[in-house]
């Protein structure tokens, strides 16, 4: 992995939209606005306020080229395939790029000799589904083997865990009417990991509801007809599988589980405890307050683990497709004064070159 390059610029300004649109999407947690309301009291200073002098205590934002470690393409639930996916993240600016599809790795080859043709560095990766306790939550893998035989258990378990989830969610939907929900589905999903997405799609394409942001909120969000649990492996498991393929444990878009700062804290504090490497310090929309507060929970996790080290930083986007301009590829990136997860695997990388044979 080539040494990646520091420069100014202003960031944010592309995170700002309505929480609503941003959450609907994915029917994932509650919104960031009450989730921060809770955190925050707002009698202090009016939110203007609190923006603008968020805004200038925070750092110049250290671009690296662009990076982009969290996205998705045909292979899960993206909208362009691997190929397209690299070409937008090209335009984009983004230098340092990986590809994390729910539970699947298929779209790595096609990604790389795109990558290698656009002069773009790729990281391999993957975002798995765990659980920590009964809350499910995501893990991206990043530096990870493709080829790993460990890998490709992990992978063959939640292949059978998301047809099963398919087939429940098939089923319940049909008993609201909707018949030929599963064949949708699969149709649309095509060689790609089967998901809500799916059937969010294609409850939008038989006319059943007029966006996937409104079948995720009638009926596949939480508590919905279509909120199937999976007993997906736990997040000690899930962790260990990431080493086990050779990559870096992140967890993903912290934000999104709608916890509390103390639930929040535990989470993090036992995800460092069981191996994790690092935190997706930005993902997609949130605002500054939100990132400081991110950077201070990680630091008291990475103080109450009692393991060596510390959580490192991770960014991305989150993309799924281009009509998302909160995860648009490459539209956060991280303050200059944090230590980015990257510098893993380039001093492994480092290491490994200056070992004699």
């Amino acid at each position: 992995m080539p040494a990646v390059e520091a420069r100014q610029q202003p960031g944010f300004s592309c995170l700002l939209v309505p929480v609503s649109v941003a959450n609907a999407a994915d029917g994932c947690g509650r919104s960031y606005d009450s989730f921060f309301a809770r955190w925050f009291n707002a009698d202090v200073r009016s939110a203007a306020e609190k923006r603008e002098a968020d805004v200038k205590a925070l750092p110049p934002t250290a671009l690296t080229g662009l990076v982009d470690l969290h996205c998705h393409s045909t292979a899960s639930d993206g909208i362009l395939s691997p190929a397209q996916l690299v070409s937008r993240a090209k335009s984009r600016g983004v230098t340092l790029l990986s590809l994390t599809d729910h539970d699947t790795v298929a779209g790595i080859p096609e990604a790389r000799a795109a990558a290698a043709e656009q002069g773009i560095s790729l990281v391999p990766g993957i975002e798995f589904s765990s659980r920590w306790g009964k809350q499910l939550v995501h893990l991206v893998g990043l530096d990870v083997n493709p080829e790993s035989s460990r890998l490709q258990q992990a992978i063959q378990q939640r292949d059978l865990l998301r047809a099963e989830r398919a087939e429940r969610i098939a089923e319940r939907l049909e008993k609201r009417g909707f018949a030929g929900a599963l064949e949708g589905a699969r149709r649309l999903a095509g060689d790609g990991v089967l998901g809500r997405p799916h059937f969010a799609r294609w409850l939008v394409e038989a006319g059943h509801v007029e966006d996937a942001a409104r079948a995720f909120k009638r009926y596949l969000g939480a508590g919905k007809c279509g909120d199937v649990t999976v007993e997906w492996p736990q997040l000690e498991e899930t962790v260990a599988e990431i080493h086990g393929a050779g990559g870096y444990a992140v967890l993903a878009h912290p934000l999104k589980y709608g916890m509390t700062r103390t639930r929040l804290l535990r989470l993090m504090t036992a995800f460092r405890a069981a191996g994790g490497d690092g935190v997706e310090l930005l993902c997609g929309r949130q605002n500054p307050v939100q990132t400081r507060e991110v950077v201070r929970l990680m630091a008291e996790a990475s103080a109450e683990a009692g393991v060596p080290g510390a959580l490192l930083s991770s960014v991305g986007s989150d993309f799924h497709q281009p009509d998302q301009p909160w995860r648009e590829l490459g539209c956060v990136q991280l303050p200059a004064d944090v230590e980015p997860v990257w510098n893993l695997w380039q001093t492994s990388a480092n290491e490994t070159a200056a070992t004699p044979d």
